[in-house]
């Protein structure tokens, strides 16, 4: 068990829209840490969202994280030798960040041309309530309901 928590990094907004959101998809972009790459990709993803619907694509972003961060999850309790899925609430920063995750998960798993057309696609299917993406929280929702009968097994 750990002794204590860390402490949450504070993490600067990025320079070309200001938000904290967008620079966390960046850091998640990262591969091999090649930051410059990964602010190309998410940058160009934007340009392309603000080409296809013609609305500002800091709106489409919000929406599409709104729409895919999950409400629920099950986490695994263990209780006299058994192991239950119990549901949870989803605090916020976590939501953010398994939102992020997903879209970005599916967003690779696409096929397309390049990756900045694929997250493109995905966050703008992610804000109309379609794609892979929002699936896997109505996947996560489905569990928990279902597992519902365990709740009073909370943490």
């Amino acid at each position: 068990m750990r002794r204590s928590k860390p402490e949450v990094r504070e993490i600067l907004p990025d320079v070309r829209f200001n938000s904290v959101y967008i620079q966390t998809m960046i850091q998640h972009v990262l591969k091999s840490g090649k930051k410059s790459v990964a602010i190309g990709l998410v940058y160009d993803a934007m340009d392309l969202i603000k080409e296809r619907t013609e609305k500002n694509p800091m709106e489409v972003f919000d929406a599409a994280l709104k729409n895919v961060g999950p409400a629920m999850e099950v986490r695994p309790r263990r209780v006299g030798g058994a192991t239950y899925q119990v549901p949870m609430e989803v605090s916020a920063d976590r939501r953010t960040t398994l939102a992020i995750r997903w879209i970005l998960g599916s967003a690779r798993d696409r096929s397309g041309k390049s990756f900045a057309d694929k997250l493109a696609s995905e966050l703008i299917d992610a804000s109309n309530e379609t794609g892979a993406s929002i699936r896997k929280r109505d996947e996560t929702h489905k569990m928990a309901e279902a597992n519902r009968a365990f709740s009073h097994y909370r943490i």
